[in-house]
């Protein structure tokens, strides 16, 4: 009987091993096999497993980054995100919970909000100038300047730090403090200040304020209807739940905006691809193929 325990013990411990077999280093970090191993299962060549590899070495790279300048998301984005999963999806917050896969999910929204913080860490100081040649490209057929744009300000805020709101009351705790400063805003108090103490959006900093948006979903139409001044009814979005007032508006032409628009988004996307290249350049990378 103890030969058989000790028998069942080895195997289980190679299967552990194996599960656990380092394929590739980067600096003092291992990537080991059960980390991508049902993505290298789905692969159907040798070439297809070294890109998924790379692409985790790139990962890796990233997330040591933003650990180094503390970029994290906060709980605040990682369940907005989650929320917005579960609208998309059309399932409620606890059966997305209840799923087994829910833990790795969650790692995996928080390394896709890392990363995100720090493409616009390490890009936000650009400054994308655009060729009068590409202007031309960008040229529309159709001189269009009845498209409407707005900007908006908001303050939007995903969860209540109580410890008295259970996760099933923090939609209503979130509405009603919304609700509270959507009063005292009406009543002359600054919904710049409001959204720079309260709004738990990257956006807080600017005192909520938006990039241009076009006027093209049922959303932003009521938001375009508001008044001078006037605080929106509070709304959902993918990071939670918001008010708003209205800060501009203007015509343009889409085609015009919307490819210059691609343009700068194709620049800001080969420059984050340059950077990260050099990063890939300095750091010690050692992969395992004969483990693939």
């Amino acid at each position: 009987m103890k030969r058989v325990s000790a028998l069942i013990l080895l195997f289980q411990l190679g299967v552990c091993l194996a599960e656990n077999t380092i394929i590739a280093i980067v600096n003092e970090e291992a990537i080991t096999l059960q980390s991508i191993e049902q993505q290298l299962n789905d692969a159907n060549s040798f070439n297809e497993k070294i890109d998924i590899v790379g692409k985790q070495i790139e990962i890796a790279l990233q997330m040591s980054k933003v650990r180094k300048l503390d970029l994290n998301p906060s709980q605040g984005d990682v369940n907005g995100a989650l929320n917005q999963l579960a609208i998309d999806n059309n399932i409620s917050m606890e059966q997305l919970q209840s799923y087994p896969q829910f833990p790795s999910l969650i790692q995996q929204i928080t390394n896709r909000l890392s990363i995100l913080n720090l493409q616009q860490h390490i890009t936000k100081d650009l400054n994308i100038e655009l060729f009068e040649n590409e202007i031309n490209n960008c040229t529309s057929n159709i001189n269009d300047k009845n498209t409407k744009q707005i900007r908006i300000a908001q303050i939007i805020i995903s969860e209540i730090d109580n410890s008295d709101v259970i996760i099933d009351n923090q939609e209503k705790a979130v509405r009603n403090f919304l609700k509270k400063l959507s009063d005292h805003i009406t009543k002359g108090a600054s919904f710049e200040a409001f959204s720079k103490l309260h709004s738990q959006h990257p956006s807080y900093a600017n005192g909520g304020l938006s990039d241009w948006i076009f006027v093209n979903n049922p959303t932003i139409e009521m938001l375009d209807l508001l008044e001078d001044g006037e605080v929106s009814t509070i709304y959902s979005t993918n990071m939670g739940w918001a008010i708003a007032i209205k800060v501009d508006e203007r015509y343009i032409d889409a085609n015009l905006e919307n490819c210059k628009e691609k343009i700068i988004y194709q620049k800001v996307q080969q420059f984050y691809s340059n950077w990260l290249q050099g990063l890939r350049d300095s750091a010690y990378i050692e992969i395992f193929t004969d483990k693939l």
